[in-house]
């Protein structure tokens, strides 16, 4: 498959749950008269839910949650780690490298689903806490992933000759061991976003998070799974969009970090 058909493919998958999810409250009406629980026809074309709501309004009002809380914690964590990491690849004190590394290592030994579980235990937090807890979780991985790229740039000797001409550390940093590290970050954001997406999802299943009767695509799968043999829509939908948004995310970062083929003299056609 060529560049351009992963990523219309790509584009394809996930325009779907991304429309539903940002611009889905826009589009529901007040909510009517609650239906019997787990039917299908009449005036509910996906059916109802578990308390006899309606699928598809449902539907069109669980999907900002978790869209939103996923890219706020992926953004958090990376604004945490990639400073972290381009500070302890560019330091010359040993010292500093362990105090800012090893405190994440001891972080990165507990399970994260079991760290935010054990904080929602004391703390019950919000959509906001939820997102603030996916993204410390996330920080270990991402922060040595950004180091182990920038370590290499920082080895080169580029950076001694920026250095020997009195450049400021944040010209050096930023401007060219953070770009040598881009294709590296976007590589890692790309399985990042998916990660975080089913962390949070499975955050919000566990309840985490989220009222156990939101309007939440993981809340939906989690509480009509009972009634999945009598009313499947009211899990199936949820669940291949939360499925769709995961795929068409991976497909449009492989499209984008996807290197064009080159000639013999190195010149792309």
């Amino acid at each position: 498959m060529t560049t351009h058909r992963r990523f219309a493919l790509g584009l394809g998958v996930i325009v779907v749950p991304l429309v539903l999810a940002l611009l889905g409250p826009l589009l529901t009406a007040e909510p009517g008269p609650r239906a019997t629980s787990f039917t299908l026809g009449g005036d509910h074309w996906l059916g109802t839910d578990f308390v006899g709501r309606d699928v598809w309004q449902q539907v069109l009002l669980g999907g900002r949650t978790v869209v939103v809380t996923a890219l706020a914690a992926t953004a958090l964590a990376y604004l945490v780690a990639v400073p972290v990491a381009l500070m302890s690849a560019l330091t010359r004190v040993r010292w500093l490298e362990e105090l800012l590394m090893r405190p994440l290592d001891v972080l990165l030994a507990v399970p994260s689903l079991l760290l935010i579980l054990l904080v929602a235990s004391v703390l019950s937090p919000g959509a906001v806490g939820l997102a603030l807890l996916v993204a410390l979780v996330n920080v270990p991985d991402a922060a040595r992933i950004v180091r182990a790229a920038a370590g290499e740039a920082a080895a080169r000797p580029a950076v001694e000759a920026l250095r020997m001409q009195g450049e400021s550390w944040w010209r050096i940093a930023v401007g060219y061991v953070g770009r040598s590290t881009l294709r590296t970050l976007a590589a890692d954001a790309g399985i990042r976003l998916t990660g975080v997406l089913y962390l949070v999802s499975t955050a919000a299943f566990l309840g985490v998070g989220v009222a156990p009767d939101a309007a939440d695509w993981a809340v939906m799968v989690d509480r009509n799974r009972t009634g999945l043999f009598v009313q499947p829509w009211a899990v199936v939908v949820p669940a291949l969009l939360i499925v769709a948004l995961t795929m068409g995310t991976n497909l449009l970062f492989d499209a984008a970090l996807e290197k064009k083929p080159t000639d013999k003299r190195g010149r792309r056609p």
